[in-house]
């Protein structure tokens, strides 16, 4: 099975938003971790507040420290905005995702960024998982 790791700064918004809708589409079929290069107290609230609009739970989300061991063990790491502070580790394929920083946008600003990661996820899933039947898009029609 399939693992990919979505690493940001803070591991509030962005990895944790990829994370949820990797986890809601992939249905066991991708494993998904997040995690942070410098994770914060908790996950941004505006972004909690319009995931669980979304129907995504993110009370089981806690920010946490982004290891080389996490990476070594993934098959995938996408980075959301952490660049080179990002661990590198041989034979792990990466791929930069530049997407905005949600933490302390209003609403509007939130969901275009989950919008922008939703279709991201799907178009990762149907790589990894071509036979995968996905759900509809949370945010709607895309």
């Amino acid at each position: 099975m399939p693992q990919v790791v979505f690493a940001c700064v803070r591991n509030g918004g962005r990895s944790v938003v990829a994370r949820l809708l990797t986890e809601h589409y992939a249905q066991g079929r991708v494993v998904a971790l997040s995690a942070g290069t410098q994770p914060g107290e908790h996950v941004h609230p505006e972004v909690a507040d319009a995931l669980e609009r979304l129907g995504l739970d993110t009370s089981r989300e806690h920010p946490k420290r982004l290891t080389p061991e996490m990476v070594a063990a993934s098959d995938l790491a996408i980075t959301l905005g952490c660049g080179e502070e990002c661990p590198y580790v041989p034979g792990v394929v990466y791929r930069d995702w530049p997407v905005d920083d949600p933490g302390g946008q209003d609403p509007a600003v939130v969901h275009r960024i989950i919008g922008d990661l939703d279709a991201r996820v799907r178009d990762l899933l149907h790589e990894l998982a071509p036979d995968l039947d996905l759900a509809p898009s949370v945010c709607g029609d895309r």
